[in-house]
């Protein structure tokens, strides 16, 4: 992996979304701020959506768009060898399976959006 596919750019990009997430814009017509909130698509929650519920395409959707999933890492065993997983493992699977709920590796993330879909 390289380029846009490193983790420091993984998190760089997971600081940008939240930034985004978190911006709001005067609306006049409805006379109040505005949020992704209120533009979002968010199929499993459409009535009161939290920003989490916000359907928003992402790379980092595969670590539920958390800081901390993304720089996981564990031992796992195979046979007689011993090594370390990380987000590579985790994305490699993912993209080959983006409807699991927990990885095969030793770090049993889900690939499941942080909204709850794949």
């Amino acid at each position: 992996f390289s380029g846009v596919l490193a983790q420091d750019v993984l998190q760089v990009l997971l600081e940008l979304q939240e930034r985004l997430a978190g911006i709001e814009a005067w609306a006049p017509q409805a006379g109040r701020n505005v949020t992704l909130r209120d533009v979002c698509y968010a199929p499993l929650n459409p009535t009161e959506p939290t920003l989490g519920d916000c359907c928003v395409n992402s790379v980092t959707q595969y670590f539920q768009n958390n800081h901390s999933r993304l720089a996981l890492t564990a031992l796992q065993k195979d046979g007689k060898e011993t090594g370390t997983v990380d987000w590579h493992d985790h994305l490699i699977y993912c993209v080959n399976s983006p409807l699991s709920f927990k990885d095969i590796t030793a770090l049993e993330l889900s690939c499941m959006a942080e909204y709850g879909g794949p």
